[in-house]
């Protein structure tokens, strides 16, 4: 972190002009035996985030009052800039709405646009639109998006894409004629797709990586294995901040993308808000749901924003309308924006390896203690435990000290008792992993 942003040069220049030869001539007034005569003793640069812990330590606030949560399945304990909580808070930002006079709103839809561009590079896709609510809507609207284009009437969906957004899917489409067939996971941790070519009337299949234990999955084969003229694959995802470290979905076949947004700069606030992404291929732009801001020239020739595309009833005929969305609070797509432009490509990078490397290093130390580790897919930032019988009792004394040690699977998967999903970020230093390898295999 740096706390002085002047650089030598200018600090010459500053110098040069107030007629000084040095830093310590600003001092001369000073009697000798009043100045200090070597550096202060202070420790050597700390991140933010680490700076803010010693703070927090020495205020009294840390450990003692502090969780330590080990939760991942879908919403991520990530540092957050100081920088965007700050612009968050501007006026312009905080009370936007949507756009409906873009002659006046010319700030957000230009703040939409660039997320939309910066969202298609994450995701490696062409486009994207302008956010919906969450990811498990994205998803509904991404598989509704995929069934105009193909016609198909069959749904493959991985068991392994997060329950809650499988909920939420089944509950769309109850009332339709749809068949959703679920693709059950391998000894491995991945999805088993050997269904996939006796299908027929295939209209989607629906892939989420990394997955909800945290596998990644081999979207190239998956895409290699379907008809891409009859069949659409939908990769989702609920941990965006993995494609800083793997092939973006689009890099690996992908014909729509989706997902939770979270992760980028949105705390977990129990629970919510969230932010749904969908990006797709140009060629399926027209039936993308929600709204898309395009860049144009005013008649002075001056860049202008303007709503490319609103496809929802309250723009067209209602029988034209690719989806029912009225609106979203593009807050949270300007959250994910501010976040992706501050840490930037190679920050996106470092800290996907960085969470990638300390969630090994728990795997590893678990796995030295004898803890056993179900499936050998890669993982990204969680992974899945299988601990002794009776884990349950010690869950729960680990609860009353503060440490939150993963996610029981068993009322997700029957099958999977004394399982859980372990998550691990870069908020977590490695005193705090060691503490937590101790405690949960003594």
């Amino acid at each position: 972190m740096r706390y002085f942003s002047h650089t030598p040069e200018d600090i010459r220049s500053m110098l040069s002009a107030i007629h000084a030869g040095s830093i310590e001539d600003l001092f001369s007034l000073i009697p000798a035996n009043c100045r200090m005569k070597k550096n202060p003793d202070i420790p050597p640069p700390m991140s933010e985030w680490k700076l803010i812990r010693k703070m927090e330590e020495m205020a009294g606030d840390m450990p003692s009052s502090a969780y330590r949560s080990y939760l991942g399945a879908g919403r991520y304990e990530h540092h957050i800039p100081s920088i965007l909580p700050y612009l968050l808070g501007r006026s312009e930002f905080s009370t936007a709405y949507t756009p409906y006079q873009p002659e006046i709103s010319q700030g957000t839809l230009q703040a939409i646009y660039e997320y939309q561009t910066l969202t298609s590079r994450l995701l490696g896709m062409d486009v994207a639109n302008a956010s919906l609510y969450d990811g498990a809507s994205a998803l509904s609207e991404a598989l509704f998006m995929a069934l105009r284009i193909t016609k198909g009437k069959q749904i493959a969906m991985s068991k392994l894409v997060h329950p809650f957004f499988r909920e939420v899917v089944s509950t769309c489409f109850a009332p339709t004629s749809f068949e959703i067939i679920e693709l059950p996971f391998l000894d491995n941790g991945t999805t088993d797709i050997s269904k996939l070519k006796d299908m027929e009337d295939l209209g989607a299949v629906i892939v989420q990586s990394p997955n909800f234990f945290g596998c990644i999955e081999d979207l190239r084969k998956v895409s290699e294995t379907i008809d891409h003229q009859k069949t659409l694959l939908i990769a989702c995802f609920t941990e965006p901040i993995a494609f800083g470290l793997i092939h973006p979905p689009g890099d690996q076949g992908a014909d729509i993308v989706c997902g939770e947004g979270q992760s980028l700069g949105i705390p977990v606030s129990f629970g919510g808000p969230g932010l749904g992404m969908l990006a797709c291929k140009e060629a399926f732009i027209r039936n993308m749901p929600g709204r898309l801001v395009g860049r144009t020239t005013d008649l002075d020739g001056k860049p202008a924003f303007v709503l490319t595309l609103a496809t929802r009833e309250q723009h067209i005929r209602r029988e034209k309308a690719t989806s029912n969305i009225c609106t979203n609070s593009s807050l949270c797509a300007v959250t994910a924006l501010m976040f992706m432009a501050s840490v930037g490509g190679s920050g996106i990078r470092k800290l996907a390896q960085l969470n990638h490397d300390k969630s090994e290093y728990v795997k590893n130390g678990l796995k030295a203690k004898g803890v056993r580790i179900p499936f050998s897919a890669p993982t990204f930032n969680e992974f899945v435990v299988q601990f002794e019988n009776g884990f349950s009792k010690k869950y729960e004394k680990l609860l009353q000290e503060k440490i939150i040690p993963g996610l029981p699977l068993s009322e997700f998967y029957p099958e999977l008792k004394d399982h859980y999903l372990i998550c691990v970020t870069e908020t977590k230093g490695k005193a705090d992993l060691d503490h937590f390898i101790e405690k949960v295999t003594s």
